[in-house]
């Protein structure tokens, strides 16, 4: 039987479903699943089961896509599950790629970037406005805009504030700096001297007000960053194998590090 519940049409029924019949949600905002975060999830469905159910729409091909709960999926998988309880959702593939987007954004464990760039999706994407967005993630329409403002960061400025594990209001009252040479060298004393948001407003101030450059010696951090620092080069290859997995096949990376290198084995099956 059919339910109406929010708005749409949802089953009363829990449907268990076979994991190799349900493909992921492409509208899916998480770029980077921690191996272990999934690893600890997994081993809990093995001892437990699935508690949550994971709901799931029919995709037209005999199969299921995913609407929500892709870490349970992944970590079903890993614990060897054959089948997982599902609520299924009579939608369209827009009211899918709201509801994925909007549960992913409400998770508390999305970093501040997937969440913007899930915002931006339902603004771009689907042509939500910014209030309705607001509306819909329960924030003020200027805590949308703020959201969005961080993503005009260049890639490799956003992939420095999240190395140096920077926050939100670190990231936007970066964005008072235009040059990204000037930039990257103001993430760099940031990080070194370990300053708050108040002491780095108040230093930007400072360079703002000025007209002043960072020191050459931290300039120069960009493009040691870029060039030299291999973490930038493992995120590529980690987005590369999260690219493979959302296609369907379950692929892995595997990492083993010395002080000389590191050694990275990807295994990728060759039927999904």
């Amino acid at each position: 039987m059919l339910t109406k519940k929010n708005g749409l049409m949802e089953t009363r029924k829990i449907h268990m479903i076979k994991t190799d019949n349900i493909r992921p949600n492409p509208y899916q905002p998480r770029s980077v699943f921690e191996r272990e975060g999934l690893q600890d999830l997994s081993e809990s469905i093995r001892q437990f089961g699935v508690i949550q159910p994971l709901t799931v729409r029919r995709n037209g091909e005999g199969g299921y896509e995913l609407v929500a709960g892709e870490r349970r999926l992944r970590a079903a998988r890993m614990a060897g599950l054959c089948e997982v309880p599902c609520i299924l959702m009579g939608i369209d593939d827009k009211q899918s790629g709201i509801l994925a987007l909007i549960e992913n954004i409400q998770r508390c464990d999305l970093d501040f970037f997937e969440e913007a760039g899930g915002i931006q999706r339902l603004v771009r994407q689907f042509g939500l406005s910014q209030e309705e967005t607001a509306k819909r993630l329960g924030k003020s329409q200027s805590a949308i805009a703020n959201k969005l403002r961080i993503l005009r960061h260049p890639a490799h400025i956003i992939e420095m504030i999240r190395r140096y594990g920077l926050t939100e209001r670190h990231a936007r009252t970066l964005l008072r700096i235009e040059d990204t040479g000037d930039k990257a060298a103001a993430i760099a004393y940031i990080n070194e001297h370990r300053l708050n948001v108040a002491q780095t407003e108040e230093y930007i101030d400072n360079l703002v007000s000025s007209g002043e450059a960072p020191p050459k010696e931290q300039r120069n951090i960009k493009t040691l960053y870029v060039f030299r620092d291999v973490r930038l080069f493992l995120n590529t290859v980690n987005k590369a194998v999260e690219a493979i997995r959302r296609s369907g096949l379950d692929a892995d990376v595997q990492k083993e590090e010395s002080q000389e290198e590191i050694a990275l084995t990807i295994r990728i099956p060759k039927k999904a």
